[in-house]
């Protein structure tokens, strides 16, 4: 029997205090808001009605449970929820701390009210008293990778479902790699009809390499899209997109040859995972072309930001090509490798010229004169944070060495395809992204941070269940809750008795804490731990 009270939200809120008695929803209890609060009362109602049965109508005459926008409610996305036997308040600073205070009360009715449909007769009641909460920073991400392995639209709106429930409000889709290119772009169909999948694809990371013989792919229509978008914005989710270049681009340069720097040598989507040497070239074609992918990104993602990678790009084929070496010449370049950052330059000036912000991964900050308006995400480190910050950009926190959550989660012989940092559960609670001593100038240029499900080994979407989660739900309470609220000891107390039994109803096929299923394993399946 779980006995549902303030104890067990997660993320831990701001504040928290219990008074005696609880309301009792039933077929009279009416589910109330004002205009600006409209949508979030709609899911409510939509969510509740499934789990429960009862009608939760504007109108009834029994208790009453109100939404209302409340600019003295410290936000953003801040809300405070007041609980009387007849009575739920909430007010919110605006429609984000809705929805948030709807995840809130989701979390109070117990597991059951995070099932699709009714279970058996039930009596649904809240406990009384006050919360008060708010985000401790504005962006809670996650990065997707869709590009390694596709996951139908369904499974992303899956996930978009899963995020929100945690208060995340970023997902970053990673939409184009070397292993594939899932973004339709009408102007351009070869990259999803040749781009859009691979004859096989690599099984672990072993030595001998090793490969599954089954073709992969898939690709999301602009309809598909434009409804990943809708979906994630009703729970106040924005979608990133990401379309990597100048590197990551086999996949492109397999449905266009002419945008490598080998065009006489035809090249096959690549089935293998690591850092690839082919890479795009720098002609005006090539930038052009991707001014043009760039443009249809926009007109389906309404994000103000959007990622253009620039990660990972070996330069060796521009050093042997005599057309980057005289492409770099013609530029006044000192070498063709600085052919990355000018390349960048020229997708980071066409975002902003359109009114985004261009982000990209922290190898852009080598580019000369890069615009301070652009968002450097940190994954190697904190001291590419640190510079980031010195050089006037805003920062977003990704480092592998703490919130890659596709890598190995013990050093159990069970796990599967071990690669990659150990990252248990406790190590994802502790990690801090703004420890005590950072210097004001840096800490204020932190806009958030993000986690990663890089999906190499990653290859349905039980085993992104099992990378995400319940680490997931531990970085959700480091980007949400005060830091002086986390307390390791009380999270997986929480984790175990409250939060667990809520993924068992969304049917989150987690890592149980006591380690994997059989099922979970990959026996056979070499990694490559760091």
């Amino acid at each position: 029997m779980i006995t549902l009270s303030f104890d067990g939200l997660l993320p831990r809120p701001v504040s928290a205090v219990p008074t005696p008695g609880r309301f009792t929803l039933d077929t009279s209890t009416a589910l109330v808001g004002d205009r600006a609060t409209a949508d979030t009362v709609r899911w409510l109602r939509r969510r509740l009605g499934a789990a429960t049965g009862l009608p939760l109508n504007s109108t009834g005459n029994g208790g009453s449970i109100r939404f209302t926008l409340d600019r003295t409610v410290p936000g953003p996305a801040g809300y405070r929820i007041e609980l009387t036997e007849r009575l739920v308040t909430v007010a919110a600073t605006d429609p984000a701390g809705a929805h948030h205070a709807a995840q809130t009360l989701r979390q109070l009715l117990g597991p059951a009210a995070f099932r699709a449909a009714p279970t058996g007769p039930r009596h649904w009641s809240l406990p009384c008293g006050r919360i008060v909460d708010r985000p401790r920073f504005g962006w809670r991400g996650c990065l997707l990778d869709v590009a390694r392995h596709f996951l139908p639209t369904r499974e992303v709106l899956r996930f978009v479902d899963l995020a929100a429930a945690h208060k995340l409000n970023v997902l970053h889709l990673h939409l184009t790699d070397d292993q594939g290119w899932r973004l339709e772009v009408p102007r351009y169909p070869r990259l999803t009809e040749v781009g859009g999948w691979r004859r096989r694809s690599m099984v672990g990371r072993g030595t001998p390499d090793a490969f599954d013989d089954r073709p992969h792919g898939g690709h999301y229509t602009t309809t598909d899209l434009r409804e990943i978008v809708a979906y994630a914005a009703e729970q106040h989710v924005m979608v990133v997109p990401e379309v990597d270049v100048p590197g990551h681009s086999q996949a492109a340069i397999a449905a266009y040859p002419e945008l490598g720097n080998e065009q006489s040598r035809l090249l096959d989507v690549w089935p293998s995972w690591g850092v690839n040497s082919n890479i795009l070239n720098a002609s005006d074609h090539t930038v052009a072309f991707f001014r043009d992918v760039f443009d249809h990104v926009m007109e389906v993602f309404p994000s103000p930001v959007v990622c253009l990678g620039g990660d990972e790009v070996p330069t060796e084929q521009w050093d042997y090509s005599p057309l980057a070496r005289r492409r770099a010449a013609e530029l006044g370049l000192a070498r063709p490798a600085d052919l990355h950052g000018w390349f960048v330059r020229r997708m980071v000036d066409h975002l902003h010229d359109r009114g985004r912000r261009a982000l990209g991964w922290d190898e852009i900050l080598d580019g000369p004169d890069l615009p301070a308006e652009a968002v450097i995400g940190c994954w190697r480190g904190v001291e590419t944070g640190h510079r980031a910050a010195a050089a006037g950009h805003d920062v977003l926190l990704c480092p592998e060495q703490h919130v890659y959550l596709d890598h190995r989660q013990s050093e159990h012989p069970d796990e599967p395809v071990p690669v990659g940092f150990l990252r248990t559960l406790a190590d994802v609670y502790r990690y801090e992204p703004v420890p005590p001593g950072t210097p004001d100038a840096v800490a204020a240029r932190v806009l958030g941070a993000q986690a990663q499900l890089w999906s190499e080994h990653l290859d349905s979407p039980r085993r992104v269940d099992y990378a995400a989660f319940p680490r997931l739900a531990a970085f959700a309470e480091v980007v949400w809750s005060p830091r002086e609220a986390r307390e390791p000891d009380g999270f997986e107390r929480r984790l175990a008795a409250h939060h667990l039994p809520r993924l068992d109803a969304l049917g989150v096929e987690y890592r149980p804490l006591t380690g994997p299923r059989p099922w979970q394993t990959r026996p056979g399946v070499a990694g490559r731990p760091r």
